[in-house]
């Protein structure tokens, strides 16, 4: 080969290397160095409500297939037991107390007693933005809910960093809830065909109520024992196949091998009352569908259900596939994993950097995804509730897990109970009275951790209504 061409040569590498974040390869062509990434965010999915987890009536093909192929998780925990703050954390790296969101967006007067923002502020450092920084073409499809769509003033989902979007529960146009995959697949096509690298959000509405359920899913789960039943699995086996429509576009377009793909959960299930009747009820976003009778999701054995701060609330599913760095098949039910961790995960995947000055309080966890975990987490983990209730599992208004200790407690720290969360997972034993030093430390931090905590919240996050 000519000197000069050589020259040429190497220098071409160099700026495709630069290019790529300082990374080789190319999300589209050839062994995947930088991924596509497809985060499927589902609303009250509860970690026993998949067939691959042993549910005795729901079936989940296309997940399960995610967990044949890839690694499922069994440790992995969001943020909140409840939605807004659980996405905020997805969304921004950090703990969702650091904006005063610890409760689910709603009407501008109830976000003003619980001393909450109206949305969360677009000009925090996000995901989406890190990611469109290192070339990614990002999308937005499915439940929104980082605001309200009874604020019209809101920001859309595209002042966050996202270059397209079909969302509901925000302001503007409210997506149909079962157009989120269709939406997503000719995102994806088209940038296949642009030969970029992508992010995609699928946030799907399913189990969340209202049940919006298509005839063809009722059929499909006609021998049910009950008609609560039979809607349950039937929205649970709509999103499955949804999810599905999108793996299957991945095959097709030769994708599947340079894509990673998570499925997981807002937060646990919502259950029902023992006596709730079944009726209808409508959402100002999605439309009319069952209420929450039909709300019969399982955690496992897990300690409460959404809501609290028990592993029933926070412990959800979460499954990861990225065919030849991530193994196939396993089950990792050591390493814990938080929802804080995806965004510092995601950016060093698609070798982002993160912006000056900016701190996530999560962590990497590429050495974990791909088999290399430690069954003790070293960096806190800390939890904030709005107003606890007082019945046997909402109580608590905070958490902490520190190594292998999790505590939780009230706000005047009244209350407490303390787990080996390590060799605990399930919290069947309180230890706080046989190690009461342990839970005095573990209260210690969370005090210092709430003195770094604002106020109120901070920022354009006020909707004009608000002086109304």
């Amino acid at each position: 080969m000519p000197r000069r061409v050589r020259l040429w040569t190497l220098l071409s590498s160099f700026l495709l290397l630069l290019a790529c974040g300082g990374r080789p390869g190319s999300a589209l062509a050839g062994p995947a160095v930088r991924p596509n990434i497809v985060f499927i965010f589902a609303d009250d999915w509860g970690w026993g409500d998949l067939s691959c987890h042993g549910h005795p009536y729901v079936k989940t093909p296309n997940i399960d297939r995610l967990a044949r192929e890839g690694t499922d998780f069994i440790r992995f925990t969001v943020a909140s037991g409840v939605c807004s703050p659980s996405r905020t954390a997805v969304m921004t790296g950090h703990f969702p107390a650091r904006y005063n969101i610890d409760g689910h967006f709603a009407w501008v007067k109830s976000n003003a007693q619980r001393n909450m923002p109206d949305w969360l502020d677009p000009k925090t450092p996000t995901l989406p933005r890190m990611l469109q920084s290192a070339g990614y073409a990002t999308a937005h499809f499915g439940k929104w809910h980082l605001s309200n769509d009874m604020i019209p003033d809101s920001p859309l989902p595209k002042a966050y960093g996202y270059d397209e979007y079909g969302a509901f529960n925000c302001a503007g146009e409210q997506m149909p809830v079962h157009d989120d995959a269709r939406r997503a697949v000719a995102f994806i096509e088209e940038s296949a065909a642009a030969k970029r690298p992508f992010f995609v959000n699928l946030w799907v509405h399913e189990p969340h109520t209202p049940f919006h359920t298509v005839p063809k899913y009722e059929w499909r789960h006609r021998d049910m024992k009950s008609r609560e039943d039979q809607i349950y699995a039937s929205v649970l086996s709509h999103a499955d196949d949804r999810i599905g429509e999108v793996l299957a576009a991945l095959d097709r377009l030769g994708l599947s091998k340079d894509t990673l793909v998570v499925f997981s959960s807002d937060n646990g299930p919502a259950r029902g009352a023992k006596n709730a009747k079944l009726d209808l009820q409508y959402d100002t976003a999605t439309g009319a569908g069952w209420g929450v009778a039909a709300s019969k999701g399982v955690t496992g054995g897990r300690k409460g259900f959404k809501a609290a701060l028990f592993e029933g609330g926070i412990n959800v599913p979460f499954i990861a596939r990225w065919t030849g760095r991530i193994p196939a098949g396993r089950r990792d039910e050591s390493s814990l994993i938080s929802a804080v961790d995806l965004l510092p995960t995601f950016c060093e995947l698609a070798g982002a950097a993160l912006p000056d000055g900016y701190r996530p309080d999560g962590v990497s966890q590429v050495g974990v995804l791909e088999g290399k975990g430690a069954p003790i987490r070293m960096k806190p983990l800390f939890w904030k509730m709005g107003a606890g209730r007082d019945s046997e599992f909402h109580w608590a208004n905070y958490a902490v897990v520190d190594r292998q200790w999790k505590l939780l407690t009230t706000t005047d720290a009244g209350r407490s109970e303390l787990y080996d969360i390590a060799a605990d997972p399930l919290e069947t034993k309180d230890l706080a009275a046989e190690k009461p030093d342990v839970a005095k430390a573990l209260i210690a931090r969370i005090e210092a951790w709430k003195a770094t905590l604002p106020g109120k919240p901070v920022g354009e996050v006020f909707s004009a209504e608000r002086t109304k």
